[in-house]
């Protein structure tokens, strides 16, 4: 059973990548804050990977979108489809 602190961290170029691509796809300001966290789920029914995307406009509005791969694995398109599910 793998432990809490057993995990690899995920890659930061990927990180930077998805952060690059949502940032022109959403054609977001500089004032958004934008967070990329990849997460293990140990529950069951959970994909045992998830990539949560969370933008915060100045104005305190928060969007969050889960896509259930890692952050390595995330396409153009994946990020393209989050503007169509806000």
């Amino acid at each position: 059973m793998r432990g809490l602190f057993d995990r690899k961290r995920p890659d930061a170029a990927a990180i930077r990548r998805v952060k690059a691509c949502v940032t022109e796809a959403l054609g977001l300001p500089g004032t958004t804050t934008l967070m990329v966290a990849e997460l293990a789920c140990h529950e069951p029914g959970c994909p045992p990977i998830e990539t949560v995307v969370t933008v915060q406009d100045a104005d305190g509005q928060r969007r969050t979108w889960r896509l259930h791969k890692p952050v390595a694995e995330i396409t153009a398109a994946d990020v393209a489809a989050l503007e169509a599910h806000p």
